[in-house]
């Protein structure tokens, strides 16, 4: 694992601490995945697309901005490596502010790491990272 990844998950590990300090709450109706219908897009860096396509599950392309591939009966596939703004994003409307305020912290921490580390910053939709990488489920079919 790269000496860059393993910081990505370190501060993934403490804005985790952050968010379960704050206490939002989730009923699990999977509505955070389903972009399109909740009305939202999610953003992630390039830093953060890295961490998840190193280790998510095979998924289907093209994407599409409605929805997450990941996402599979209201359940995340992709638990471990999933971005930021998937562990600081949650649908209680008491969270909002907080949230809000976690996510601006991180992802200027995450700024600060590529600027550090030389890494060119770049932010996009979630599907443009997946639909960029290389076909996941043809070459997890070829690994079979």
């Amino acid at each position: 694992m790269s000496a860059l990844r393993r910081q990505v998950l370190e501060l993934y590990r403490e804005a985790d601490a952050e968010v379960r300090a704050a206490g939002p709450v989730c009923v699990a109706s999977g509505r955070c995945c389903r972009f399109q219908e909740f009305g939202h897009v999610l953003y992630i860096s390039n830093l953060e697309a890295e961490v998840l396509l190193s280790a998510a599950p095979p998924y289907e392309q093209p994407v599409t901005p409605e929805f997450c591939p990941f996402q599979k009966e209201k359940l995340c596939t992709a638990r471990e490596p999933r971005p930021l703004a998937c562990r600081v994003y949650y649908c209680d409307p008491h969270y909002q502010e907080t949230g809000n305020a976690i996510t601006e912290k991180y992802l200027h921490r995450l700024k600060e790491l590529a600027q550090a580390e030389g890494v060119e910053w770049r932010y996009a939709p979630l599907h443009v990272f997946l639909n960029e990488a290389p076909n996941s489920a043809a070459v997890a079919a070829s690994n079979t």
